[in-house]
């Protein structure tokens, strides 16, 4: 039996530790794949610990086998991400992903999944909503109520949802299965022992203590933590200075204008971003927005990067070395494990978007060679 789990690890902390205990509890003889986001995440922020610490405390904590997410796929919508995430796991030949989720309802989850994929109406409904001035995530969840009178609005289990459309829409070999999140996802309260990644971030910014809201072994590598705001003077020169800022991702047009004029007067991601939000443009929108802008991500990238090219190894144990050697034969796209002469472009611009992630590092060669000289195996 092999388990996958996609996550972003930022950071790791202890729900991420009940989850892996949780699965070895069920499957003890389990190997653990995990995908995960580098240097970036989903919401449009650097991930507070760089890819190599995410690994190391992933192994530590009984992970078997760690690969990366692709760049593309970890900056784009949760369909995006998804996507890319089964598919990491179908082609290393998983057998189950096993996903948190606040209502701990697979068969709810499922049965939305195929309202979304099955029902004619629901790409309608989604519009029409848009048009009444819903942004999108509020369309969605108003869509899915309408037609199946289920009411999911929690990031989990929407998240849940769009990994299970992937397997279903791809045809896929994964089973899934969920265990229950005991925590709310966004909550910026601290809670006596599983918080919150949200909450652990906001204490690591104010410098408040998470003795207990994290394994001890993760404090070492949050002593120089990485927040978006340590990259607000790059992305303020490159929109000041960029003549067409509709080349980017996600942006509109009808937003360039405001993006020029609000970035003047703007001394943080925060204070800029709730200059530019509106009902259109949502907090996590904008700030998608704004990475894209910081790392170069292109529409025409964007329309590049739409398949999953390689298999990038980030970290192994003996569990997992045997396990790649028992299906490497039977994976039809390149195992990395060692960037030396690949020509991917995909992984080019990976290495691109760790050279910026390097910017507010002492040490940018360090981070930057690792790409090239990390060791991937540990016998721990």
């Amino acid at each position: 039996m092999t388990i996958g789990i996609i996550a972003e690890f930022n950071p790791f902390h202890n729900g991420h530790v009940h989850l892996i205990n949780e699965i070895k509890k069920k499957y003890p003889d389990a190997t653990l794949v995990l995908v995960v986001s580098g240097n970036f995440t989903q919401r449009g922020v650097p991930s507070i610990m760089n890819k190599w610490d995410k690994t190391d405390i992933s192994l530590k904590y009984g992970i078997d086998l760690v690969v990366e997410l692709p760049i593309p796929f970890v900056i784009q919508s949760a369909d995006y991400f998804s996507y890319g995430g089964v598919t990491l796991l179908e082609k290393l030949k998983v057998d189950r992903l096993i996903f948190g989720s606040e209502s701990d309802n697979i068969s709810t989850l499922e049965e939305i999944a195929d309202v979304q994929l099955n029902n004619k109406e629901f790409d309608n409904l989604v519009k029409l909503y848009c048009k009444s001035g819903y942004n999108y995530p509020t369309a969605l969840s108003l869509a899915i109520e309408e037609l199946s009178s289920k009411k999911i609005t929690t990031p989990n289990d929407l998240l849940g949802i769009s990994y299970i459309k992937s397997i279903k829409e791809n045809n896929y070999n994964i089973k899934y299965e969920c265990i229950k999140r005991t925590n709310d996802y966004n909550s910026t309260k601290l809670e006596e022992s599983i918080s919150s990644a949200t909450s652990i971030r906001e204490a690591v910014k104010n410098k408040v203590n998470i003795d207990n809201q994290v394994p001890k072994e993760v404090l070492s590598y949050l002593n120089k933590p990485v927040f978006i705001d340590d990259f607000f003077k790059y992305l303020k020169y490159k929109i000041i200075t960029e003549d067409d800022l509709s080349i980017y991702n996600s942006v509109d047009k009808d937003i360039e204008s405001k993006l020029k004029k609000e970035i003047i007067n703007s001394n943080s991601i925060d204070e800029y971003i709730n200059k530019l939000k509106s009902k259109r443009y949502t907090y996590n929108r904008l700030s998608r927005m704004l990475l894209h802008i910081l790392l170069n991500f292109t529409k025409e990238k964007s329309n590049l990067f739409n398949e999953i090219s390689y298999i990038r190894l980030l970290g192994f144990n003996d569990k997992g070395r045997v396990y790649l050697n028992k299906i490497k034969k039977y994976v039809d796209i390149p195992i990395i494990s060692k960037i030396n002469r690949e020509k991917d472009p995909m992984l080019d611009y990976e290495i691109e978007t760790t050279k910026i992630y390097g910017l507010v590092y002492d040490n940018i060669d360090e981070l930057v060679d690792k790409e090239y000289q990390n060791k991937l195996y540990t016998d721990k």
